[in-house]
């Protein structure tokens, strides 16, 4: 992935991670998760640890460290869909917050797509870097070690990799934003249009399972049907449509879609078809994207530039020595009521 690159300790750090490690009482695989914000840290060891390094005045990502590899002051982005609407979001917001703080943007290339098809991190510029984001794209288990061992702090921003700390919507509380939205609309046939991609996963099955745990017990009449479609795009979303509307007998008075993409799409076939929006069939989408108002639809809006600026914070405080300064985040979400969405109709 890269050109790899020896280097000793610096001199000049205040403490090691051993020397964490030995102040916690726990190992240094427990401190390099406890610092950079991943999961399956007890959250008592977890302040154990940030306290010992506090104490110590450590930091994973040394900002004196990196200004000896001169990298320090800079940060880069990479985002393989860099002019998508939300992309190009969280690339604004993130670079306000390093405007404001004398930092240098990097805005990394297209690089070779890895063995499983997924685009890989431009190592040779990576190693020069004093941060990384990764929009819309996730690191494999390599490039996260790269990362690592080279001691740049990392952070995806809309996906959530087990990988690496993340600010992302959590889309199955989004989703449950939305079909609690349906049902107080009277609906209780609803479909739910799921994009893989939207959900970081391959299988619906979870999400679907959920709302139905959740929703039933209050709505014992609900009845939710699922259709997985390979992409968020419009032309799935069209597809999506023609499936649950033409495949049963009894309709769905409601789609309840992963991504706006999809439920824009929803909303083009079924005026194709001269079916109603919303007087035959309610549609709510999950996005926020740009195009939602001019098409009237009713969805849950996350805030992308929003994520950029808290994901930058995150990087930059810890580059300044702010010990676990990286961690997982939840991004705000809110309910959007358009036209889209109506009254269920008998």
């Amino acid at each position: 992935m890269g050109d790899t690159i020896r280097h000793s300790r610096d001199s000049i750090s205040s403490a090691s991670i051993e020397d964490v490690a030995a102040a916690a009482g726990v190992s240094t695989a427990t401190v390099s998760r406890a610092v950079r914000g991943l999961p399956r840290v007890a959250p008592a060891t977890r302040e154990k640890v940030l306290e010992a390094a506090r104490r110590l005045s450590y930091s994973a990502y040394s900002p004196a460290s990196g200004l000896a590899r001169g990298r320090s002051m800079t940060v880069g982005i990479m985002a393989p869909a860099q002019y998508s609407w939300f992309s190009s979001k969280v690339l604004h917001g993130a670079a306000e917050v390093l405007r404001e703080r004398n930092y240098t943007l990097s805005i990394l290339g297209p690089a070779p797509m890895g063995s499983a098809g997924q685009q890989s991190m431009p190592g040779v510029h990576i190693k020069h870097l004093g941060g990384l984001l990764l929009v819309g794209t996730a690191p494999s288990p390599d490039e996260t070690k790269y990362v690592h061992e080279r001691g740049i702090p990392a952070i995806a921003v809309g996906s959530r990799p087990a990988n690496i700390p993340s600010v992302a919507l959590d889309r199955p509380t989004a989703a449950m934003t939305a079909a609690r939205h349906l049902l107080a609309l009277g609906h209780r046939d609803i479909a739910l249009l799921s994009g893989s991609r939207s959900m970081d996963d391959d299988d619906a099955g979870p999400l679907s399972r959920s709302l139905r745990e959740v929703l039933s017990s209050a709505h014992p009449d609900l009845r939710l049907n699922v259709a997985l479609v390979a992409a968020d795009t419009v032309q799935f979303g069209r597809e999506g449509f023609t499936r649950l509307w033409t495949a049963q007998e009894r309709k769905p008075t409601a789609i309840l879609c992963t991504s706006d993409e999809l439920a824009i799409g929803v909303i083009f076939e079924a005026r194709s078809r001269s079916v109603g929006v919303p007087s035959q069939l309610s549609v709510v989408g999950i996005d926020g994207h740009d195009y939602a108002a001019a098409f009237g639809l009713t969805t849950v809006e996350q805030q992308p530039h929003d994520q950029g600026r808290l994901a930058a914070t995150m990087i930059l405080n810890e580059l300044e020595g702010q010990a676990g300064a990286i961690r997982s985040a939840d991004a705000e979400h809110r309910l959007i009521p358009r036209e889209s969405s109506g009254r269920v109709r008998g």
